[in-house]
């Protein structure tokens, strides 16, 4: 199911100069930002988690998943050059698996590992704030770097309908609208951080057991779409 030609290419894509700098930025702004907070309001437990679930979670997951996911597969169908992967002898379904497990990682190291680190930052970790949204921006890059990706094989503005969901649905709607909440996969990333957290600190309108179906259903079934989608690109000669 893995191939590790796929995945080195697609390593190569998704690190490339450009949207290496891309990836970087965002971090880098949320450990800035918290390196200016706690020296402003001291380690602070409600303030640490405001900034993690309003920045962090709410936007730089998301987005970073954006790059991620879309970059994965988006821009080798875009010029054609999906052509070279689907000429070989391998199974569509391993070609997006493979794209999947390179995006998810990506998304991981690039946002989860820096909640970690402004956690640490602006309390120290206190009441298990910064590992509980570390865990949420772990389970959360799952499910958007599948979602991305499968939007990158179904639309040739992938990243622009991606941004839209990231900032509008999830930044926006997923954090102020109550019914559009049950549907974030920010809120329920926050089920599972508030089962780590404990306490009134980390909330979620979504019990745990639906937010980790839901998580589970969309990363299945976004997957096993963008594999369909795939097998119905025909090469010159297929028809």
């Amino acid at each position: 199911m893995y191939d590790p030609t796929v995945a080195r290419l697609t390593y190569r894509a998704l690190l490339g100069r450009r949207r290496a700098l891309i990836l970087g930025a965002l971090p880098l702004l949320l450990i800035a930002i918290s390196v200016v907070v706690r020296g402003l309001a001291g380690a602070d437990d409600q303030t640490a988690s405001d900034l993690l679930g309003g920045l962090a979670l709410a936007t730089m997951v998301p987005l970073i998943g954006v790059i991620a996911g879309t970059g994965a597969i988006g821009p080798e169908i875009d010029d054609g050059s999906v052509v070279y992967l689907l000429s070989k002898p391998l199974k569509r379904s391993t070609i997006i698996f493979t794209k999947l497990i390179v995006a998810i990682a990506v998304t991981m190291v690039f946002s989860a590992l820096p909640t970690l680190i402004a956690g640490f930052i602006l309390n120290g970790n206190g009441q298990q704030i910064a590992v509980a949204y570390t865990v949420a921006a772990l389970v959360s890059s799952i499910a958007y770097a599948a979602l991305f990706l499968l939007l990158g094989t179904v639309s040739r503005h992938a990243v622009v309908f991606g941004l839209v969901y990231a900032l509008v649905w999830e930044a926006l709607f997923g954090s102020l609208v109550p019914g559009a909440r049950t549907l974030s996969v920010q809120q329920w990333s926050l089920a599972v951080a508030h089962k780590v957290a404990g306490g009134d600190l980390v909330t979620s309108d979504v019990g745990l057991t639906t937010a980790t179906v839901f998580l589970v259903a969309v990363t299945v079934l976004a997957t096993w779409y963008a594999g369909q989608k795939l097998r119905t690109l025909k090469l010159a000669g297929e028809e």
